[in-house]
C-alpha cells in the first residue's frame, strides 16, 4: 500500500511544481514577453532552482506551448457547450470571436501575440496537423453540419472556410489596437463570413 502511495505523492508534487513555474512563466511573459522573460525571475517566483525549471519545461517556447495546449482546450470546451444549444451560422461565429477576445483580455496583448506567434512559426517545438486543434475541429465540424442542412452553399469548403475566418479575426486582433475599431472590423468581419457561406 505504501509502495503504491509514493509514487502518486511524488506526481502530485510534479504536477504542483510544474503548475507552479507555469503560473510565474505566465506573469513573466505578461510584463516582458518570452524574449525578454528572464528564466531565473520565473524560478525564483515559483520557489524553485533554476535547473528545475528545465526539467519542466526544455524551453520558454514549451511553457508556451503548454499555455496553448490548455486554453485551447478550454475554449473548445465552451464552445462544444455553446454548439448544444440552438445557434445558426452568425451566432456560432459571434460566440468563437467572443471565446478568443476572451482569452486576449485575460493575457494581455503581448502574451497573446506571443501564443499566436509561436503558433505560426516555422520553429515550432512540435508540429502540429489542424485535427490537433479542437477548437477548428469544432468549428470545421459545424460549417459541415450547416452545408448538410442547406445552411451553407455545397461548394463550401469547411476546413478553408473555418481556416480563414480564424486567421481573421487573429488577424484583427494583432493589428488593431481601438476598441471601437477592432469591435467594428469583427462584426463585419462575421457579417461577411457568413454571407460568404451561406446559401443564396
Amino acid at each position: 500500500m505504501t509502495a503504491q502511495a509514493n509514487p502518486s505523492a511524488r506526481e502530485a508534487r510534479r504536477l504542483q511544481t510544474r503548475q507552479r513555474i507555469l503560473g510565474a512563466a505566465i506573469a513573466e511573459f505578461k510584463r516582458s514577453g518570452m524574449a525578454g522573460a528572464d528564466i531565473n525571475a520565473i524560478a525564483a517566483a515559483a520557489g524553485v532552482a533554476h535547473g528545475t525549471f528545465y526539467f519542466h519545461f526544455p524551453s520558454k517556447e514549451h511553457v508556451l506551448l503548454e499555455l496553448e495546449r490548455r486554453e485551447e482546450s478550454r475554449i473548445a470546451s465552451e464552445f462544444a457547450r455553446f454548439l448544444q444549444q440552438r445557434h445558426d451560422l452568425a451566432t456560432t461565429l459571434d460566440a468563437l470571436v467572443d471565446l478568443v477576445t476572451g482569452l486576449e483580455r485575460r493575457f494581455g496583448p503581448l502574451l497573446f501575440k506571443e501564443i499566436l506567434a509561436l503558433h505560426f512559426s516555422p520553429t515550432r517545438p512540435h508540429k502540429d496537423e489542424w485535427t490537433d486543434h479542437p477548437v477548428i475541429v469544432l468549428l470545421v465540424a459545424e460549417i459541415e453540419r450547416a452545408r448538410g442542412d442547406g445552411e451553407v452553399h455545397p461548394e463550401v469548403d469547411a476546413f478553408y472556410s473555418a481556416t480563414f475566418f480564424l486567421l481573421g479575426v487573429y488577424g484583427v486582433l494583432t493589428t488593431t489596437e481601438n476598441t471601437g475599431t477592432r469591435d467594428t472590423m469583427l462584426h463585419k468581419l462575421v457579417s461577411t463570413a457568413v454571407r460568404g457561406l451561406e446559401v443564396r
